[in-house]
């Protein structure tokens, strides 16, 4: 069915609203990071590799993410990963923590699929 966008109607909020929601979420996101982190450029590194990961590129190498965060390369985000001093457990639990407030929902159904079984 064509339609010349005329008769559309929108529900719910607008592009702007929802992606103001994202980015108030991905701050608070940051700030639930940051006591993780031993310093404050290691936080803006991480939170520059989240930013890239969220990024438009589709593929995310770390070239890739370092130019879309203006890094000359990706030496910052790979200390990050492989240098910095982090407690993955805390990690673990922020997420989760995360996750359930956001996401739960008495009448939810949690469905994982590992795409490399091959199933299907």
């Amino acid at each position: 069915m064509w339609c010349d966008g005329s008769t559309l109607k929108r529900s719910g909020p607008s592009i702007e609203v929802t992606l103001e929601l994202w980015a108030s979420s991905l701050r608070e996101v940051k700030g639930r990071l940051r006591p993780l982190l031993t310093q404050e450029r290691v936080a803006a590194s991480a939170g520059a590799f989240l930013d890239g990961l969220l990024g438009e590129e589709w593929r995310k190498t770390g070239w890739m993410r370092a130019g879309a965060t203006g890094d000359p390369g990706p030496w910052r985000q790979q200390a990050v990963l492989g240098r910095g001093r982090w407690d993955a457990d805390a990690l673990r639990d922020v997420v989760r923590d995360y996750a359930l407030e956001t996401l739960a929902d008495p009448d939810a159904v949690l469905v994982i699929d590992d795409p490399s079984t091959g199933s299907g």
